[in-house]
């Protein structure tokens, strides 16, 4: 069901998406979709989820080899600052249709924070136990690391031409220094 989703999304975009269409490229009826969500916004943000999912376990696989838990933690981070401006789904949502994201942005999180916050607290706990990260609050400071970088993910397109990368090191700097003991 979430594939079919993502194949509307894609092809016509969050307004344009129906439950009846997501049905039929699903193979399945409406009410089994009312079923699963209340509407395709649900879906379509479970399916963001999925794929913040994915895009961490890459991230965490390429930086595995790292020597300390906060060099893991910030390579980590600017790695999902790169991926997932570039996944379809979250590019085709913020080219046209960006309002959908502004209330996970200022008003509450969604399950798409709440994973990503949970997984930056895991990293940071095993940072602070192994001497690399300062001691803290964990539980803070992983909200404010994905408040830090979420602009970096749906802001991107407003870095100015050819300054992603060197923004991007600016962000590497900054959390290296900010979580060093």
């Amino acid at each position: 069901m979430l594939d079919a989703v993502r194949a509307s999304v894609l092809a016509v975009g969050v307004r344009r998406t129906t439950l009846t269409d997501v049905a039929r490229r699903a193979g399945v009826s409406r009410m089994t979709l009312y079923r699963r969500a209340p509407d395709v916004t649900a879906l379509i943000l479970e399916l963001l989820a999925r794929d913040l999912g994915a895009v961490l376990a890459g991230e965490e696989q390429r930086a595995a080899h790292l020597p300390t838990g906060r060099a893991r933690l910030v390579a980590i981070a600017v790695g999902i600052v790169q991926r997932l401006p570039k996944e379809p789904l979250l590019r085709r949502v913020l080219e046209v249709d960006p309002e959908l994201l502004l209330p996970y942005l200022v008003q509450r999180q969604g399950s798409t924070q709440r994973l990503a916050v949970a997984e930056v607290r895991r990293l940071l706990d095993e940072a602070v136990a192994d001497g690399s990260v300062r001691r803290c609050d964990t539980a803070v400071v992983a909200v404010c690391l994905v408040q830090v970088i979420t602009p970096f993910v749906v802001g991107r397109s407003v870095l100015p031409r050819g300054t992603v990368g060197a923004a991007r090191a600016e962000l590497t700097r900054m959390l290296d220094g900010w979580l060093a003991p």
